[in-house]
């Protein structure tokens, strides 16, 4: 049995570079093209930043996809942030989140995004706690995640380590990276516990299967 934890997440991440920028470039995730990303867009211009920053920001789509925000990208993994450098549309840093936990980024944010870039534990923790370093006080932290529901399948519903699976991917995809369960009720208790009042609660629908294709969450940090 593979060891799970947050340094599995960033050696399986750093192997899949490539497959997974071309993934997201070519429009091949159903998902995301119908429904997600659209979603976490307008979760985002609802708040109307001005400055933003992208947690896990990848190879860099959100970033480009928000040109009227001023927008700081951030990845823990050197092959992305090269690939959202070449593209460009905003700055580009690669630190970790213990990096970022330990106060190394350094902002005041309108809003930080977080989109399907919190599947630790340790790690995720350590980020929300970090919050007051890199947003404004009254500033917005935006989750999208995996619906707890739908993603739990026939496993029981408490928290804990999954296996990754890259089923629907294609075959250039290797070694899943490990992801932490976490039920809604236990999303919302991590971002109040952070001092982030959950204001806001998205679950946006696929189009085909009327079931929900995430979940939005948007907690606000004490002014």
């Amino acid at each position: 049995m593979p060891q799970h934890n947050d340094a599995s997440i960033i050696d399986a991440w750093s192997r899949n570079t490539d497959p997974w920028t071309a993934a997201v470039r070519g429009g091949e995730i159903e998902s995301r093209v119908l429904v997600t990303n659209s979603a976490i867009v307008e979760a985002v211009r609802a708040r109307a930043p001005r400055l933003g920053v992208d947690l896990g920001c990848g190879e860099g789509w959100l970033v480009r996809a928000l040109p009227e925000v001023a927008m700081v990208g951030v990845d823990a993994i050197a092959g992305l942030v090269e690939q959202a450098r070449s593209a460009g549309g905003g700055e580009f840093r690669q630190l970790s989140y213990e990096q970022i936990a330990a106060g190394e980024l350094q902002l005041a944010a309108d809003v930080a995004v977080c989109n399907f870039s919190l599947i630790g534990d340790e790690a995720t923790r350590g980020l929300l706690r970090a919050a007051p370093s890199y947003l404004r006080p009254g500033g917005h932290l935006i989750v999208q995640t995996v619906h707890p529901v739908v993603a739990c399948g026939d496993a029981p519903y408490v928290d804990g380590w999954r296996e990754g699976s890259w089923a629907g991917f294609s075959s250039a995809f290797a070694d899943a990276a490990p992801w932490y369960f976490r039920t809604v009720s236990s999303w919302i208790a991590l971002f109040v516990e952070h001092g982030l009042q959950v204001v806001e609660m998205r679950e946006p629908l696929h189009p085909a299967t009327r079931k929900p294709a995430s979940l939005i969450l948007t907690g606000r940090l004490a002014a």
